[in-house]
């Protein structure tokens, strides 16, 4: 598959895909959206960046245009269920760009902000509703919102959803959800747990998978530093200040731990923001717009927080401490190395870190580089 036309999207979205530069479709939009727009389920094995958005909001918002219906109140065609507030507000952002010239409506739910607001945004309905599981329910259970008219039901990163604890609220969901309905089912990675979730919504399902969790990005250079837990703020200085570094993504385990980090950095004159679930709802969005602008070069974030950080121009991801979860090492520095530029992830591990390093090479079938630190030496 050569290009967009060639999948047989309507015009308005080609020409809004053209206005964005994007004329490619990568590997899982080719394979997923002749089978969505021809009225499949499907379950797909994707990562976040790897085109997944589109692959399910193109052929949704064709289908949309190409069957036009009056809106009825408190209630959407199309439900796509994300498991965090930036992710849902990313999804509908992209949604909202390539439906521009569609006259589709996109309304967005979810928590840590007024509700009113966002009932008023289905009061008449709405083509496409993105939401997270909590505050739709929320919704539904205040008579908002009803999903009798929901034609398509799209589960995104279920395998995050787990990690949540959101699956008991996607059960409740999709037990409200009319037949028959379309489904869309996307993780990264296929538990047990999620293995049997999508065996109890999807029919004859088609499947595909693209990049699978245990391969990393191939344009990552992969790098290891061992290195003392009192030394790690001094070894992260050191390579801020290397000249080839850009844009960074500073992970940590704990959101005490992110804000450590960045009151380090500050007060070494190294300007930073942490993004994680302790922060408010508009706090959160600030520190992504400063990163994503390039106000502020050093973003320090949670593995909850980093599923929605979807930013490109990201040089360099920094482990500050290894994850207990291999997974979400793969999830972290796929951050980096997107739309085909070269990225840089450098993991520092301690002493008590050295089983999740055997845990993260193991899953990724690489050994890390190991790097000396007097060689990150500014």
């Amino acid at each position: 598959m050569t290009d967009f036309a060639a999948l047989g999207l309507a015009a308005p979205i080609l020409s809004a895909l053209q206005a964005t530069g994007y004329t490619t479709p990568t590997p899982i939009q080719a394979q997923a959206i002749p089978y969505i727009l021809a009225g499949e389920d499907l379950q797909g094995i994707a990562q976040t960046g790897t085109g997944k958005t589109a692959a399910f909001a193109l052929p949704i918002i064709h289908r949309l245009m190409a069957d036009r219906r009056p809106r009825q109140k408190r209630s959407c065609r199309v439900l796509i269920l994300s498991p965090t507030r930036e992710l849902a507000g990313q999804i509908a952002d992209n949604i909202r760009i390539y439906a521009r010239q569609s006259g589709l409506r996109t309304a967005l739910m979810f928590g840590g902000v007024s509700k009113l607001h966002q009932s008023r945004a289905v009061a008449e309905g709405t083509d496409i509703l993105v939401a997270t599981p909590g505050r739709l329910l929320d919704h539904i259970g205040d008579g908002a919102l009803r999903l009798d008219q929901v034609e398509t039901f799209v589960l995104d990163e279920a395998d995050h959803m787990l990690d949540l604890g959101f699956i008991v609220p996607i059960r409740k969901i999709a037990a409200m959800l009319p037949k028959p309905h379309q489904t869309l089912f996307f993780s990264a990675t296929m538990p047990k747990e999620i293995a049997n979730l999508a065996a109890a919504l999807l029919k004859n399902p088609v499947h595909v998978a693209v990049s699978p969790v245990s391969t990393t990005v191939d344009l990552v250079e992969q790098q290891v530093v061992f290195v003392d837990t009192a030394r790690k703020r001094q070894m992260l200085m050191q390579v801020l200040r290397g000249a080839q570094v850009g844009r960074t993504l500073v992970f940590t385990r704990t959101k005490h731990g992110a804000d450590r980090v960045v009151k380090h950095l500050e007060e070494a004159g190294q300007p930073a923001v942490a993004i994680h679930g302790n922060k408010s709802q508009s706090q959160r969005e600030r520190a992504l717009a400063q990163f994503k602008n390039g106000h502020i070069r050093v973003l320090v974030a949670t593995d909850i927080a980093a599923r929605g950080i979807d930013v490109d121009g990201v040089t360099h991801v920094i482990n500050f401490d290894l994850p207990a979860v291999a997974e979400s090492y793969v999830h972290r520095i796929g951050r980096t190395a997107r739309a085909g530029a070269a990225g840089i992830a450098i993991s520092f591990c301690d002493a008590s870190e050295r089983s999740h390093l055997r845990g993260i090479e193991k899953l990724i079938r690489t050994t890390l580089s190991v790097v000396r630190p007097e060689s990150l030496a500014a």
